[in-house]
């Protein structure tokens, strides 16, 4: 007789669903010490309220809806008072449709369906349909800008450039060391950084962006990694952008469009 495999407690699913929600918020709020925020406010919640488990079509989309429904109630791009690029994105962010950024994140980043979309932001699949529909044409037309990419793979790298020049925005470089990375980025400040991890020459993706950052100041950051849940921790500095290997056209652009709006300027630490 067949024997089925014990259902695995919901803490451990949770835990393994968490580094996920911490991308979502993160990319949400422009931030690893907000988006980390957030997500633990949501795990403080189902401490006292797990009925969403049992109700919901997956664990997964339970997480997610816990998680919306706090950042609907209290949910804020960037801290109140700030300035410089955060203060911008405030601006950028109070000229789009509603409830469009958390569509088109949990859609391409996220890769839930458009009915599971609805679930978790409790709206109608008709809804989501065209509140992605709109996410596309506000966002391509919002911010634009020059753009360093730092990736060894010739091909991805070739990708990645007509994937954002098709967006409006100008590839400044494509670096395929951490050397070259800080050589383009000291010629020519990028408005967007998208790097890969591990580069050409042994070198780190992240390294190359720190020391870009430490003299060029706040640029929003996007990373590539095969790995995402290794930078999603939320125990040291972290990445607030992630797009996990293999990418979709869908998933660079949509991160491209939100990381746009923000600052990422804090020292993230490699593996």
């Amino acid at each position: 007789m067949t024997q089925t495999a014990p259902e695995q407690p919901l803490s451990l699913v949770v835990a393994d669903l968490l580094p996920f929600l911490r991308r979502y918020a993160r990319a949400l709020t422009g931030s690893q010490r907000m988006g980390d925020r957030y997500a633990a406010t949501t795990l403080e919640a189902l401490l006292t309220d797990r009925s969403i488990f049992e109700t919901a079509s997956s664990h997964r989309v339970a997480l997610f809806g816990a998680f919306h429904r706090i950042w609907s109630s209290l949910g804020s791009p960037v801290e109140v008072g700030e300035t410089g690029l955060g203060a911008q994105a405030q601006v950028h962010l109070s000229r789009l449709t509603e409830n469009t950024r958390e569509a088109l994140l949990l859609h391409t980043i996220e890769e839930f369906t458009t009915a599971e979309v609805a679930e978790v932001m409790e709206v109608a699949e008709e809804e989501v349909l065209d509140l992605l529909r709109i996410a596309d044409q506000e966002l391509e037309k919002s911010v634009s800008g020059d753009i360093l990419v730092i990736e060894d793979e010739a091909i991805i790298a070739l990708h990645i450039k007509k994937i954002v020049t098709e967006l409006g925005h100008k590839v400044t470089g494509v670096a395929r060391r951490q050397n070259d990375a800080v050589k383009m980025a000291a010629a020519k400040r990028p408005d967007l950084i998208l790097s890969d991890i591990q580069l050409a020459d042994g070198s780190s993706g992240i390294d190359a962006v720190n020391e870009i950052l430490a003299d060029a100041g706040d640029i929003p950051v996007i990373f590539i990694t095969a790995f995402p849940e290794r930078l999603l921790t939320g125990e040291r500095p972290e990445p607030a952008f992630l797009i996990t290997k293999p990418y979709t056209e869908d998933q660079v652009r949509s991160a491209v469009s939100q990381a746009m709006f923000f600052s990422s300027s804090e020292a993230i630490e490699a593996d």
